[in-house]
């Protein structure tokens, strides 16, 4: 009889926003009129449609498959090169160099946050910041990883910053930050570098919603930090910036000078190991969404993809406006599309959910779900229609006034 990878039996009983869909379908099966009205601002999905540019894009990759002369097979498992040139040209916009042959074109962020893992070994000091995104948490636990949290609060804005006097191996930082909104200033992000570098340690960078950060002043990159392309790995994805969500396109920039120690002290590159790994284990990100990828960072491209992102920080800055207004404590919302909210009354996260579930019929996600500094609050995401972003504000002034 096989035996059983019993770290699984270590996570949850069911992945967060599984536990959430099945909790609101309860309410629906028990509600039909009332739930026919659910408002979700819980899982972070979009909604506006595709680009046009990245529409023509993938329709010209489909007219590609129809020809003998044009189609394309198993493409290279890095991604296509005219595909990482794109991205290492708009890096080079942003005032950062990253060499293409560091990019790995992948089906997104939360696949390679949760393979990365696959690099290092067990008994590695995991530093995760908490609250955070639940995929850091689950995989480790998933692999037999202990993991150290990093309490994120509103006395350190949400940003935890590095202990002198504690050792760490791998240090997982997300900004803009999944799912509190704050994000990481250049000297913040200098002290994590120095850290890193200090202890031998690897950052993993997640900075999946990079484009929505609207101050100059702040990071887009890690790589931006001098000394960071000798300890960190950068994720990124284009779910939520070009509305990928179905599509499934992101990728991972593991700079040739990061390394990881044998146990006799031999120093490895990842980015060979990396390689390896995915060249064993991903047959590669499809040639018709790579050309939608492409598309996503020509000129127009990036144009569209503004219009997209300010039409969500619009709806961003509704919902804290409004939020606020109703004398609730908001957090987030400015540099992301994410808005963490402090639960009224001394109401812990998942009744903060149910009522407003049952009494408003808005749909948020319970902060507890992303680690136990979440506890006391709730994630509101602005990715839903304008109308019913302004339609949620409005019911919950009702509920909280009632």
């Amino acid at each position: 009889m096989p035996k059983l990878n019993e770290n699984y039996l270590n996570l949850k009983a069911s992945y967060l926003f599984s536990e959430i869909a099945h909790r609101t379908a309860a309410y629906k099966e028990q509600n039909p009129e009332e739930g026919a009205k659910i408002i979700r601002l819980g899982i972070g999905d979009v909604t506006l449609p595709l680009g046009k540019v990245v529409i023509d894009a993938l329709h010209q990759g489909v007219e590609a498959m129809a020809s003998a002369e044009t189609f394309k097979g198993y493409g290279p498992e890095q991604g296509y090169q005219e595909t990482r040139d794109a991205i290492a040209a708009y890096y080079k916009r942003n005032g950062v160099d990253v060499d293409a042959g560091d990019i790995f074109v992948s089906d997104g962020a939360k696949s390679d946050t949760g393979n990365i893992t696959d690099l290092f070994g067990h008994d590695n000091v995991v530093l995760v910041p908490d609250p955070v995104y639940p995929v850091y948490v689950d995989t480790n636990i998933m692999a037999g990883n202990k993991v150290t949290y990093m309490a994120g609060n509103a006395e350190n804005g949400f940003l935890p910053m590095p202990n002198k006097e504690q050792h760490a191996d791998v240090i997982y930082l997300c900004s803009p930050n999944n799912p509190t909104g704050a994000c990481y200033n250049k000297e913040q992000l200098k002290e994590w570098v120095d850290y890193a570098l200090a202890n031998e340690a690897v950052i993993l960078f997640d900075s999946a919603y990079e484009a929505f950060i609207t101050d100059p002043e702040l990071p887009r990159s890690i790589f931006a930090i001098e000394g960071a392309k000798k300890c960190a790995i950068e994720f990124c994805s284009l779910s939520k910036t070009a509305g990928f969500t179905g599509v499934r396109c992101g990728y991972t920039v593991v700079p040739k000078e990061v390394t990881a120690a044998t146990l006799t002290g031999e120093r490895i590159p990842l980015n060979r190991l990396w390689n390896r790994r995915q060249c064993t284990k991903f047959n590669g990100t499809s040639y018709i969404t790579q050309r939608g990828a492409e598309a996503v960072f020509s000129p127009e491209g990036k144009e569209q993809v503004k219009e997209t992102v300010k039409y969500y920080m619009t709806n961003a800055r509704i919902m804290k406006e409004g939020l606020e207004n109703m004398g609730l404590k908001v957090y987030g919302g400015e540099n992301a599309p994410y808005l963490w909210v402090k639960a009224p009354g001394g109401m812990n996260s998942w009744r903060f959910f149910e009522q407003m579930l049952y009494e408003a019929n808005v749909v948020g996600t319970p902060g507890v779900g992303f680690g136990p500094s979440g506890e006391g609050y709730l994630r509101l995401t602005a990715f839903g229609e304008r109308s019913n972003c302004q339609e949620a504000m409005v019911r919950l002034k009702r509920w909280l006034k009632g």
